[in-house]
């Protein structure tokens, strides 16, 4: 990424709770650039970045992810999380085998008004993303220590999405009696409205992804309990 210190607040008005003066984050100038190419607020700057700070403390003793440099965890964790906010219109979403919170944390951050629960079935990691709602306060998230099949909320949410977890179709196999079904929903309609899964947007899979689509909206549809 382009570093343009230009987007960013000048370090001298970056101050604390005190009015005390802040040392600017080594890889804020970054981050801003980074939002900024993504058409997001850099106002969310500090926030996203006390988030990466705890991931890479806890990522010494918890091995919660194998990217361990600070700067490759903001490329590729951040801004990689970040680069699907265009689709994520939504009030609320469920954020399937989420690790350490991506992309679920990032997006809730720069959307607090959304609604965003994150499953994750590893007891370490649930942990640490209590710890991240306790010290960022997000007020809009919450934890579900489970697999995504066994998360007993069928039609709670309007977007699923997994990050690194399976192919689509696997994901929707797992995560599909998540997803609210409307009156007169057809397996098309279902999952062109539901595009939001693993960063992919309906138009652009091939044929043959979208016939293996449409058959786990298909079984997901005639497994799910009606609510």
């Amino acid at each position: 990424l382009l570093v343009q210190a230009s987007l960013c607040p000048n370090p001298r008005e970056l101050r604390d709770n005190s009015g005390m003066t802040k040392p600017q984050h080594p890889l804020h100038a970054q981050l801003c650039a980074g939002l900024a190419e993504l058409g997001l607020d850099t106002g969310f700057s500090q926030k996203l970045l006390d988030y990466l700070d705890l991931m890479a403390r806890w990522n010494k003793t918890y091995n919660l992810t194998a990217i361990r440099d600070p700067q490759d965890m903001l490329v590729k964790h951040l801004l990689d999380s970040l680069a699907m906010h265009p689709y994520f219109t939504q009030a609320n979403l469920a954020d399937l085998g989420t690790g350490p919170g991506l992309p679920g944390i990032p997006l809730a951050i720069i959307r607090p008004e959304a609604h965003i629960s994150l499953v994750e079935s590893n007891g370490k990691k649930t942990r640490f993303l209590r710890e991240v709602l306790r010290q960022l306060t997000l007020p809009n998230v919450r934890v579900i220590e489970s697999r995504a099949e066994a998360v007993a909320e069928h039609g709670q949410y309007q977007a699923i999405t997994a990050r690194a977890m399976d192919r689509l179709s696997g994901i929707l196999a797992v995560g599909g009696h998540l997803l609210v079904v409307e009156p007169g929903d057809g397996v098309e309609r279902y999952a062109f409205r539901h595009a939001l899964v693993q960063e992919v947007v309906y138009d652009e899979l091939l044929p043959g992804e979208r016939r293996n689509l449409h058959r786990a909206f298909a079984e997901a549809l005639e497994a799910r309990t009606p609510v």
